[in-house]
C-alpha cells in the first residue's frame, strides 16, 4: 500500500443531548410522553457555554454535553441498527434514557467527569420514524480528490464517551451494549487516550485552533435557524491510521513544513511558496470565502503490538459539513488540488468510519419510543 493512500471514512450524525441533570429518570420519560418543546428545561442557550465550575464535584456532567472540556480518555463506538420494528423500539428506549446509564457509572466518581453524546445518522433517523427532521441531516457522499478518496461507510449510531478515567468509559460502553443487545451490530470501536501535552502520535500538538469562550457555542451548536434542533450539533468523524515508520523517516523541518507548526513550541509557521500545509488545508472555508470554526475533540489511539497508530478525528459543528468543506476538513486535497502530505502518511483501513450524524440537545420528546418505529 503506497504512501499516498489515506485511511479514512466519514459519516454524518446528528448529535442530540437526550438526558440531563435537569431531566432525569421518570421526569425525562414524562417529557417524552408529553412531547415537550425541545430545550424548555435547559439553562444552556445556543451560542453560550456553561463554565466548568466546582459544581462538577457534586453533580454528574450532563450526558450529552457537547462543550465539555477535553478528557483524558474516550471511546468512539459506531453501531448499525437491526431493521426490525421491535429492535428499533428498544434502541429508542435505550438512547432516550442514556442519562440513567451515564449517571449509574459516573456518580461513582464525579471527578471522573463521565459524559456521553449520542449521534444519529440520516438513514437511522428515517428508520426510527421521527416526526421532524434536522434541516441539514443527510448521508455522507463519497468525495474523490486528485490523490485521495473519502469513501462513505456504514453507521447509524455514534456513542462518543468521554471521561478522565478509561475504566469509566469502558463500563458505560459495556452497559450500553448490554442494554442494546442484538438490536445493534458494532461497526467500529476505538479507545482513545490523551497523549502527553495533547499531542497526536505524529508528535504535534492537536486541537490548538479550537474556538474559545462564546465562540464555542456559535461554532459547535445548531443555531435558531433550525429552532427545533437548536443547541444540538452536527458531528463529523474520520479515522486515520498513520504510517509512523515513513513519518519518522522525515527530518523535523520537513514534518514542520507539512503540518504548518513548529513541533516543540507549537507555533504556527508560514507555508512554503507553492505548498499548502495541513494547517491551511484543514481550514474550513465556504463558497463565499468565509472561514468557519468547529469544535474538535480528536484522540490518538493505537496497538503497538499490531503496528496500529492512529488519530480519531471528531468535530462538532453548527452545520452539516459537506461538499468542498469536507475536502478541506479531511485535509486530503484543497481548492488548488494540492495534496496534504500529513494525510499521505496515512493508510487505508477496513471498517474505518467516515460519517456525519446529529447530536440533539436535551429534547428527548422526539425520541419517544411510543411514537416511533413502524413496520
Amino acid at each position: 500500500m503506497g504512501v499516498g493512500e489515506p485511511s479514512f471514512k466519514k459519516s454524518r450524525f446528528l448529535c442530540w443531548s437526550i438526558g440531563s441533570v435537569h431531566l432525569g429518570g421518570r421526569r425525562l420519560h414524562h417529557a417524552l410522553k408529553r412531547g415537550d418543546k425541545p430545550c424548555e428545561d435547559v439553562e444552556f442557550h445556543s451560542g453560550e457555554v456553561n463554565a466548568m465550575t466546582e459544581s462538577t464535584d457534586r453533580v454528574p456532567i450532563e450526558p450529552q454535553s457537547i462543550v465539555t472540556p477535553l478528557s483524558k480518555a474516550a471511546v468512539f463506538l459506531v453501531l448499525t441498527l437491526d431493521p426490525a420494528a421491535q429492535a428499533l423500539t428498544r434502541v429508542l428506549e435505550v438512547i432516550s434514557d442514556i442519562g440513567a446509564l451515564t449517571r449509574a457509572v459516573g456518580f461513582r466518581d464525579l471527578q471522573g467527569r463521565l459524559s456521553c453524546n449520542v449521534g444519529i445518522g440520516s438513514d437511522a433517523w428515517d428508520r426510527l420514524h421521527r416526526p421532524q427532521r434536522p434541516a441539514q441531516l443527510r448521508r455522507f457522499a463519497e468525495i474523490r480528490g486528485p490523490v485521495h478518496t473519502a469513501p462513505a461507510t456504514a453507521g447509524d449510531l455514534l456513542f462518543h464517551i468521554r471521561a478522565e478515567r478509561p475504566d469509566m468509559c469502558f463500563d458505560l460502553e459495556r452497559l450500553l451494549l448490554q442494554a442494546l443487545g442484538d438490536c445493534v451490530t458494532v461497526e467500529d470501536e476505538v479507545q482513545g487516550f490523551r497523549y502527553f501535552d495533547s499531542r497526536d502520535l505524529l508528535g504535534f500538538v492537536d486541537g490548538t485552533e479550537n474556538p474559545t469562550g462564546r465562540a464555542i457555542g456559535q461554532s459547535a451548536l445548531i443555531q435558531s435557524d433550525d429552532a427545533l434542533f437548536e443547541g444540538g450539533s452536527y458531528i463529523v468523524v474520520q479515522k486515520y491510521l498513520h504510517r509512523l515508520d515513513r513519518w519518522q523517516a522525515l527530518d523535523t523541518g520537513s514534518q514542520e513544513a507539512i503540518v504548518g507548526r513548529s513541533k516543540l513550541e507549537n507555533v504556527e509557521l508560514e507555508d512554503a511558496p507553492g505548498r499548502e500545509s495541513h494547517k491551511t488545508l484543514t481550514t474550513i472555508v465556504d463558497e463565499h470565502g468565509v472561514e468557519h470554526d468547529i469544535l474538535r475533540d480528536n484522540m490518538p489511539f493505537g496497538r503497538p503490538g499490531y503496528a496500529e497508530y492512529g488519530t480519531y478525528f471528531i468535530g462538532y459543528a453548527t452545520y452539516a459539513i459537506g461538499g468542498r468543506q469536507n475536502v478541506k476538513i479531511g485535509g486530503y486535497s484543497g481548492p488548488s488540488a494540492l495534496v496534504d502530505l500529513k494525510v499521505s502518511s496515512s493508510a487505508i483501513a477496513t471498517r474505518n468510519p467516515r460519517l456525519i450524524m446529529i447530536v440533539i440537545d436535551r429534547s428527548a420528546s422526539m425520541l419517544d419510543p411510543g411514537g416511533g418505529a413502524k413496520e
